[in-house]
């Protein structure tokens, strides 16, 4: 589930294969709304995977110059992710 909160895009649940495409969707819909820097808070989201990640990528490319987002409460997994692929420079990253 994504939801607008306290200008903040709020991202709940899992992200599968299944509703990827819907949350990458549902995401890009709420971030073309706001003006940026929009701040995306993951502290809901159930599993930080490689799959969730390249969602989050894909809402960064729709933003000017691929910096429009500041990404809060990274799960850990991702985090690993993140600084396994050398990203950590590349995203915006709020504690």
């Amino acid at each position: 589930m994504i939801e607008y909160v306290n200008q903040e895009l709020r991202v709940s649940g899992k992200i599968d294969f299944n509703n990827a495409e819907q949350y990458y969707q549902q995401g890009l819909q709420l971030i073309q709304q706001q003006p940026a820097p929009v701040v995306v808070n993951l502290a809901g989201l159930e599993q930080g995977s490689t799959l969730a990640l390249a969602v989050l990528v894909r809402w960064l490319r729709q933003t000017p110059d691929a910096q429009g987002l500041v990404f809060k409460a990274v799960p850990e997994k991702m985090m690993k992710i993140i600084q396994s692929c050398h990203l950590q420079d590349d995203l915006q990253l709020s504690a």
